[in-house]
């Protein structure tokens, strides 16, 4: 089970956040999760570019039926 709390925010990150929420179909508080998620990551793999761990963070979010399977070029004809 998945409580929430409430926290105190800068109105400038939160008008972001409602911003990039609204163009990626989350909500404000998951667009301020995702956000969080990824620094969280960054910081734990400073040798990562930012732009890999948000992809692999979707990926890892997408369902596995929508994913597409790998294939080697050796094995491509």
């Amino acid at each position: 089970m998945t409580t929430s709390i409430s926290i105190r925010i800068d109105q400038n990150l939160y008008d972001q956040a409602r911003n990039e929420a609204l163009a990626e179909h989350r909500t404000i508080a998951g667009q301020v999760e995702y956000w969080a998620k990824i620094g969280r990551a960054a910081l734990d793999n400073p040798d990562l570019p930012v732009s890999f761990i948000a992809e692999s963070l979707a990926s890892i979010a997408e369902p596995r039926e929508d994913a597409t399977p790998f294939v080697p070029r050796s094995h491509r004809q």
